[in-house]
């Protein structure tokens, strides 16, 4: 089996997951699209490459993303709710939103809930760049070491916003690495020209 497949499922799905984000109503769906698309296109390229590392730590990846995402998203509903709750209803809340102390508790909570989010997309992060060095190495397309670099220093830097823009570019050159995949491994083309 080629590579044609893998290149193909993970350059759309780049691109899918790249523009799901600016697309109204439609978006959540096609960056949905996009992340199956580019796990099929690393599981190819795993198989192919008899390596099963490369999509176990993409795997890995997905996961502790997904569970940052999730992580925050309950942080700011546990919070939000309780502080409802607990001040007597939505009316209440409005006028409690003038009590300092309550604002400052709201903004701890959720800025725990970023912390627990940051933290596991760093991880998740990291193991990407793990995934990617792997298939840089077996494909001989160094653009996937410099896009799983990127990724990390930008989850790491996400903090400060700035990895925002990094990760924006990483998702750029992702596009890039995914439609430079050859046609077949280089140690199997070199084993059919022997």
């Amino acid at each position: 089996m080629a590579l044609s497949q893998a290149k193909t499922y993970g350059g759309i799905g780049a691109i899918l997951a790249l523009i799901g984000g600016a697309v109204p109503k439609l978006g959540s769906a096609l960056s949905i699209v996009g992340i199956v698309l580019i796990l099929l296109a690393v599981k190819e390229i795993s198989d192919e490459a008899g390596d099963e590392a490369i999509f176990k730590n993409y795997l890995i990846s997905f996961i502790l993303q997904i569970g940052a995402f999730i992580a925050l998203i309950i942080a700011i509903v546990a919070v939000l709710g309780t502080s409802i709750i607990m001040m007597g209803g939505p009316r209440a809340f409005e006028h409690e939103m003038q009590d300092f102390g309550t604002i400052m508790t709201i903004i701890g909570s959720i800025l725990v809930g970023f912390i627990i989010f940051w933290i596991l997309f760093s991880l998740g992060s990291y193991y990407l760049k793990k995934s990617y060095e792997l298939i840089a190495e077996y494909t001989g397309v160094d653009l996937f070491k410099t896009t799983g670099l990127l990724y990390f220093i930008g989850a790491l830097t996400a903090i400060i916003l700035i990895g925002l823009l990094v990760i924006l570019v990483a998702r750029i050159l992702e596009i890039v690495a995914y439609f430079s995949l050859p046609e077949e491994l280089p140690s199997k083309q070199s084993s059919v020209i022997t």
